[in-house]
């Protein structure tokens, strides 16, 4: 593995992790939004990752000589609407979404499970951010050394 391997692997992850964080300010933003362009009510989103490079023997002996520095780490799989947790039901026959029984659905956020994610996508993009420089330190180092000597 190359020093520049260490700086893709970590990147990744960073660049991954900040949109997680987008997508979770996006849920809180849109946690009374009653009505979207579709007339429903916001679903909430949730991002997925999976392995970057996960390619076959094949694709693998066939890209080495075309993709020398495609970097390892994680990528974003997609951005999908939470469709497993069920909207919220409130009683306020005033409100302009209300249903003919008074009740309003409301979007699938919880405020709570949206900050307890962001806390984990905070501090899992700090880990990446300490990895990149303990990496760049290194490389600075290798440098140095390969300067004297």
């Amino acid at each position: 593995m190359s020093m520049f391997t260490a700086f893709d692997i970590n990147a990744s992850g960073m660049t991954a992790q900040r949109l997680r964080m987008d997508i979770i300010s996006e849920n809180v933003a849109n946690a009374q939004s009653t009505r979207t362009e579709d007339g429903t009510p916001y679903r909430r989103k949730v991002v997925t990752f999976e392995e970057k490079g996960g390619q076959t023997k094949f694709s693998r002996v066939l890209n080495k000589y075309f993709d020398k520095y495609s970097g390892e780490g994680v990528k974003v799989s997609g951005v999908y609407e939470d469709t497993w947790t069920e909207m919220k039901l409130v009683y306020d026959p005033s409100h302009p979404d209300a249903n003919e029984e008074g009740y309003v659905e409301m979007p699938n956020v919880n405020p709570i499970t949206e900050m307890t994610n962001l806390i984990d996508a905070s501090r899992a993009w700090e880990a990446n951010s300490t990895a990149f420089t303990a990496s760049k330190s290194m490389a600075m180092k290798a440098l140095q050394i390969g300067n004297n000597g």
